[in-house]
């Protein structure tokens, strides 16, 4: 059996603790750093004037080509760990050049069209 379809999480969602480990995930992020002896990458984005990082393991995906500063989009499962949560990636892609404006904007209609057909599909009380 497949495991269930990833939702897109914003990176400041993922850090925020309210997702459970194994949860799978899509989320974005420029790559900050990469450690290939420790396998960990670290992606990082701006909202609401903070800086939001995103650790990423990344054993499952290696070896790839790093590119310091590129947007990457990693889909993965929850992993939690002492010093936080990890996102163990099992895609991990560089979209430079995508409109990240334009995919929150996606994101936030996708989950705005899904809340509106869950409560249509409610019987009422």
């Amino acid at each position: 059996m497949l495991p269930a379809a990833a939702v897109a999480y914003f990176p400041w969602e993922i850090n925020s603790g309210s997702l459970q480990e194994g949860e799978s995930v899509r989320t974005f992020g420029r790559l900050l750093y990469y450690q290939p002896e420790e396998s960990k990458a670290t992606l990082t984005t701006r909202h609401a004037s903070a800086q939001h990082k995103v650790i990423v393991h990344t054993l499952f995906v290696e070896p790839f080509n790093a590119i310091i500063g590129a947007q990457y989009m990693v889909l993965g499962e929850i992993e939690n760990c002492e010093g936080g949560v990890v996102v163990r990636a099992r895609v991990l892609n560089c979209v430079d050049g995508v409109n990240l404006a334009l995919f929150q904007k996606a994101v936030n209609q996708q989950r705005s069209f899904f809340r509106e057909s869950e409560s249509k599909a409610m019987p009422p009380d």
